[in-house]
């Protein structure tokens, strides 16, 4: 009888303890993802101008981005303080959750005759790199669904070295200039936010 009451209780404590560790684990996500959302949205889906989306970015994207802020080798005003207040098990915990949210692109007001033309320079110039379904993403950068200043100072910061951009794109980007004029970059900009459902 003495057994009985033993495994009983064994199987009682044994609960309780995996019940403990799942809701630390899910208090750990919120507390993590919350910081998150502050600044990049609900879900990561950004609501403001000068901060990306992060829902649904690649997971080893949104690792290396930390690591880049933690280590300063990332331009940024805020991230890279707060990059140093997290773990690698962090990163992961974070990326993990981000990459299965549903991105939800702004409404931007867009000029048509910019729309066509930029059209145009992404068949020329980014199609290659660019291009999956309707997102038009590598394998880690998702460009549609982001505000336009956001990717009008991304391209500037390639552009002038404050970020590495791959040679090759480096290279289609400048040719793109030179043959299309600065003028471009801003077509582009305007065709990818308007490539919203």
């Amino acid at each position: 009888m003495k057994n009985y009451y033993t495994k009983y209780a064994l199987l009682l404590i044994s609960g309780l303890i995996l019940n403990a560790t799942t809701w630390a684990n899910e208090d750990r996500l919120f507390m993590l993802v919350s910081h998150c959302t502050v600044c990049h949205g609900p879900n990561g889906s950004s609501l403001g101008p000068a901060t990306p989306t992060i829902a649904g970015m690649n997971p080893l994207t949104f690792i290396k981005a930390m690591e880049e802020f933690r280590d300063d080798e990332r331009p940024s005003t805020i991230m890279k303080h707060l990059a140093k207040g997290y773990n690698d098990e962090d990163y992961k915990i974070m990326a993990d959750y981000f990459a299965k949210q549903q991105s939800v692109p702004p409404r931007q007001s867009v000029d048509s005759d910019k729309v066509k033309r930029g059209a145009k320079w992404h068949k020329k110039y980014c199609e290659e790199c660019h291009t999956d379904e309707s997102v038009y993403t590598t394998k880690s950068t998702i460009i549609v669904g982001q505000w336009m200043p956001y990717l009008r100072l991304t391209l500037d910061d390639f552009m002038t070295g404050h970020r590495d951009l791959p040679l090759s794109a480096l290279k289609m980007i400048r040719a793109m200039l030179k043959a299309e004029g600065k003028e471009s970059i801003d077509d582009l900009i305007h065709f990818y936010a308007s490539q919203v459902e």
